[in-house]
């Protein structure tokens, strides 16, 4: 089952987290703790195409769903990303319509889009599957994520939730704090919110966002997100060593004669 069918059938939001070490063992013990999904994240990591390719093959391996956030909305990742076999893609800094519309277009086959043709590619099994398998799951499928990250954004979000071939939306609140100086709860953003929210209910659109801990997933599920990245793999393994660091506090060595 790939991750666009789990949302559409899930009786909860749906756990994930971002990938931002390139090494394989993160990635198997995050299948091992129960995440749903992962998020490879080439913006904000080292994470390129490669360590993109192998973390997917790994990860839906163990049973993972796999998302990709491309570096930018310009698309020049989009066909090479989806060639992988990503459940996948997230685009960030959507700011427009236009945008939205240049982004989605680039993840679906003609005549609805401008995505080439590359069966031999992972997701075409190499050539193993067909023509026909190869664009029915990459047109009905792949999850097109625009993220939305600032105020003009969710002022357009009715325009860009009505793209064709966008099947999901993501809220960037954290880019959307900064750019805006307002904190997450000032009413203004929680009204957008809100809309954000309702109007891709209305449209049967997932809607997801990210989260700094369990207590804050928990809140954006009350809410109403559909699926959900808490913390990531390098803040998840950092924040437990320095744990572990402080609890051993002081080792005063013992006195010898």
């Amino acid at each position: 089952m790939r991750m666009l069918e789990r949302i559409r059938h899930a009786d909860r939001c749906l756990a994930g987290t971002w990938i931002k070490i390139p090494a394989l063992e993160t990635v198997e013990l995050l299948a091992r703790a129960g995440f749903d999904f992962v998020v490879v994240d080439m913006e904000h990591s080292p994470m390129g195409l490669e360590s993109a390719y192998r973390a997917a093959v790994v990860a839906q391996g163990l049973g993972l769903h796999v998302l990709v956030r491309v570096p930018d909305a310009g698309g020049s990742h989009l066909q090479r990303v989806l060639d992988i076999g990503a459940d996948g893609i997230l685009v960030p800094h959507v700011t427009s319509r236009d945008d939205a519309e240049r982004a989605i277009g680039g993840m679906i086959f003609p005549p609805a889009g401008t995505r080439g043709l590359g069966t031999t590619s992972r997701a075409g099994a190499w050539g193993l599957d067909g023509t026909a398998e190869y664009l029915r799951r990459g047109d009905q499928e792949t999850l097109r994520i625009p993220q939305l990250e600032d105020l003009g954004a969710l002022e357009e979000a009715e325009k860009i939730l009505d793209t064709p071939g966008l099947n999901a939306v993501f809220l960037g609140m954290g880019d959307l704090t900064l750019s805006t100086g307002l904190p997450a709860d000032d009413p203004v953003l929680r009204g957008h919110v809100d809309r954000l929210l309702a109007g891709a209910k209305a449209r049967g659109l997932p809607c997801g966002t990210a989260a700094r801990d369990a207590a804050a997933a928990r809140e954006a599920a009350r809410q109403g997100f559909s699926f959900v990245m808490i913390s990531n793999d390098a803040s998840i393994f950092g924040q437990a060593a320095a744990e572990l660091r402080r609890a051993a506090g002081p080792l005063p060595l013992t006195a010898r004669d």
